[in-house]
């Protein structure tokens, strides 16, 4: 690997960082220029990507549709342990683990999942690099009980006790 691609996986590891975070906290706009004009999202009902049609084209459609949803909805995700492989200077191809947590009043339901990102980045004439489709896999979910907006978590009294004597240390 060259110093230019060292590079390039910063730039693509920020990239996906706030495509969590912006998704997360919803601010659709910075969330929209992380993305190619004909972006192509495919949701999979299966652990490796297999679909051939997508389940949404366009990044603008899918900011639309995201930007839609319940505003009440509550989503965590995270990414771990990119595999990120360069095609050339200009494309480059990824593979994300990934854990999120969707809570959605609205429809009355929660839940918990596990898969992967499979991703194709490319370097935009601005030298930005952009996602140009996503396939989303899903290894398992997990249906979880709603958390009302006011759920705060609460420490037994063990953990209380031995996050005092820490902070006494």
């Amino acid at each position: 690997m060259n110093v230019q691609q060292l590079s390039d996986l910063y730039e693509i590891q920020l990239l996906k960082a706030r495509y969590f975070r912006y998704m997360d906290l919803r601010m659709w706009d910075e969330w929209r220029n992380l993305f190619t004009d004909d972006l192509e999202l495919y949701i999979e009902d299966s652990n490796t990507p297999e679909s051939a049609t997508p389940t949404i084209k366009g990044a603008d459609a899918l900011v639309a549709y995201l930007a839609a949803s319940d505003p009440g909805k509550i989503t965590v995700h995270q990414g771990h342990m990119p595999e990120i492989e360069f095609l050339d200077e200009d494309t480059a191809i990824g593979i994300w683990a990934m854990f999120d947590w969707v809570d959605d009043p609205g429809r009355g339901l929660a839940s918990q999942g596990y898969g992967h990102y499979h991703e194709q980045y490319v370097r935009g004439p601005d030298g930005n690099w952009r996602i140009s489709w996503v396939r989303l896999t899903r290894l398992r979910t997990n249906d979880v009980p709603h958390q009302p907006p006011d759920h705060q978590p609460t420490l037994d009294p063990t953990t209380l006790s031995a996050v005092a004597h820490l902070q006494r240390q």
